[in-house]
Order: structure tokens, then sequence, then C-alpha cells
């Protein structure tokens, strides 16, 4: 069983402490994404996973076994670096078979292992041509071939796409996701890309200074997110969050934003607020609709508003409209068909369905 445990994991530079006392339980064939801003530990700690660090506290389990002492090429997991680093003098095939080699492997088992990665990675008519001679993503799965070669329990990526340009970030992600459900092992993989996480992970893990902040499902992250930090990081364009004051009034809820804009907030079961506490209000993109370009029945619970354009960000299938409604910037998505222009005022429908509310002080979720 390839499965990872990391228990009350600490990792100190000196006096310094970057990574907190992390919990984290990785189960045998899943793909788990660590995500968040640089600096917030998810870089260490794979590199504590795979060896290359040493913890401060804590014990980190591979396969049921706790591998705190034991070397990195005994861990029996095989990362893949951003820089690829591959050997520029030897060919693909030399590149992928060197480990097999050190390890003293017979010359046919090599062989079979190099043809059965190149087969998954489409590397065939690629074996003997040198790293100068192919492309970044060419090259990026390369270094995975030389994982996969391994055969280890767990594979640990570290930002392997980083280095590629938009359009070979979206296709070695398919590829990615490819060699996951081929190999069908235990994946382990880190960025501070939010697109690549969602479109990876089984489950994501959001990193924050040393800490983890949530551990979901992709849905339940952009769904349900934890705490304001989350809602903001998970997300393109990122969730709209506005400081707001709550309004009793009588049996109703207002958030109030603003000089004058007052935005009822539905009811839910076991919700409620005191009058004059200070919240921050969180509303996505998808739900702030452009009267004029959205004619759709809403069934859920809605708002109105008015806001001035400010910037237009067409993306050609959608359009990004940054707003300034009574002074609150909001961010809304429309048609890409429809031509915005800065100035212009647009009638705004809030679909308060999926509306959220944290704390200020704490930032944790509370609606």
């Amino acid at each position: 069983m390839a499965n990872v445990i990391l228990k009350d994991v600490f990792k100190n530079y000196g006096k310094l402490e970057v990574v907190h006392g992390i919990n984290l339980n990785v189960a045998h064939k899943e793909f788990v994404v660590l995500v968040g801003p640089s600096g917030c530990g998810k870089s260490t700690a794979l590199r504590m996973i795979a060896g290359l660090e040493d913890i401060t506290a804590g014990t980190i389990e591979i396969g049921d076994r706790v591998v705190n002492d034991v070397a990195p090429k005994d861990r029996d997991a095989a990362m893949v670096f951003q820089n690829y680093a591959l050997y520029p003098h030897m060919n693909v095939y030399k590149n992928m078979s060197f480990g097999l080699k050190l390890r003293k492997m017979p010359k046919d088992e090599i062989e079979k292992r190099v043809r059965e990665a190149a087969d998954i990675l489409e590397l065939e008519d690629y074996l003997f041509r040198k790293p100068h001679e192919l492309s970044g993503g060419q090259r990026q799965r390369v270094a995975m071939g030389r994982a996969i070669v391994r055969r280890p329990a767990v594979y640990l990526f570290d930002e392997p796409l980083s280095n590629l340009d938009a359009k070979l970030r979206t296709q070695m992600r398919l590829e990615i996701k490819l060699l996951h459900h081929n190999v069908q092992n235990t994946i382990i993989y880190v960025t501070h890309d939010q697109v690549e996480a969602m479109t990876l992970a089984d489950r994501i893990v959001v990193m924050r200074d040393g800490y983890i902040e949530q551990v979901g499902s992709p849905i339940e992250i952009f769904q349900h997110p934890a705490n304001a930090f989350v809602a903001g990081f998970i997300g393109s364009p990122p969730m709209n969050l506005l400081s707001a004051v709550i309004i009793n009034s009588g049996d109703k809820q207002k958030l109030k934003l603003g000089e004058h804009l007052e935005i009822p907030i539905p009811a839910r079961e076991n919700t409620q607020f005191t009058d004059g506490q200070k919240v921050i209000m969180g509303l996505r993109t998808e739900d702030i609709h452009v009267t004029i370009a959205d004619k759709q029945e809403r069934k859920g619970p809605t708002c109105s508003a008015n806001g001035i354009v400010k910037i237009v960000e067409p993306l050609g299938n959608e359009t990004n409209i940054h707003m300034d409604v009574d002074g609150a910037d909001l961010i809304a998505r429309a048609d890409g068909r429809h031509i915005f222009t800065a100035g212009e005022e647009l009638e705004l429908t809030l679909d308060l369905t999926h509306l959220h509310i944290f704390d200020a002080e704490s930032e944790k979720s509370i609606y």
C-alpha cells in the first residue's frame, strides 16, 4: 500500500520555523495536490517526504513504514523536478535508463521498462535524441519517464510545468492526468497554480505560511472554502471579498456595503448574526450577472444593484468586468460577445444562492 502519512511534521531552519506541525494522510493511488502562494511551505513538505530535507519533529510514513531516517534512494519515491535535470550528453533512452543501470538491473529488464514508459509518454520516436533536440514538453516527459521506469510506490512532482508556456501547460496537465490513470500509483504534486490544482487533484491541500488551511476535493474547496484566504486563492478570477456590516431588521438580516448598498442574507438554519457585526462578504464572479447580457430567470434568492465599469478584460468566450458598485470593487463575468466600455453604467443581478460570509477577525467561514 503506497499511502503517505505526515504526523505533526515541523521544519526549522535554525530558529526560523517554516512548517508548523502539519498532518496529512494521502491514500493509496490518490492524486493529491499541495497548492499555495510562494513561501507557504508546500515544496519544503514535498522535499521532506522525498528525504531531501530533514524534518525537525514528527513522523513521515510511506507504505506503512516510518522513513524519518531512511535515505532518499530507499524511500520508494521518485521525484520530478521543475528544471527537468536531464543529462545533456545522453540521449533520451540513456537518460531514462541511467538510474536502472546504477542499480545493476539486467539489460533486458531495463529495455522493457524504458520501452513501456516511452509508450505511455509517446516518446518512442525520440529515444535516441539528445535533450537539446527536444521541446520543453518533451523534455518534461523524459523527466517523468525517468521516474516511471523506477516503478516507485509514490511519485512526487515539484512544480513540473512552471517553465512551460500556457499551451504546453494545458497539454502536459492532460498527460499527467493520463499518466496517473495508466500507472495507478500515488502522486503528490506541488504547484502555485490553482487551475492545475483544480484540474488534476483528487484532493487539494491549500497551504499558507507553513500551515494547512483546508483539505478537500476540488469542488468542496471551491464551493465550501473554510476561510477567506482559501476563498480568495481558489478560483479564477478570485472570489469577490468585501468588508461588510450586519444589519438586523426585524426578522430579516442584511449585509451593508459602502453607504447605500444593502444585500439581503438568505435564511439558513442555525445562522444568526449580531447587529453591527463586522464580516467579509464573498461572492464569486459567476454569481454576479450583467442584466443586459443575461436574461435568464433565476429561482434562487437574488439582489439587484447598479455599477460603473472600471476595467474590461475580454477573454473571448467570456469577459471579466471590474466595477464600482457604491464604492465597492466587484468583478462580474459576462458573455464575451457583448462589448462593454469603461465608464458605462450597468444593472447587475447578484445570485445569492452561493453567498459566503466570513468573520472579519478570524476570517473563518460563518455562513
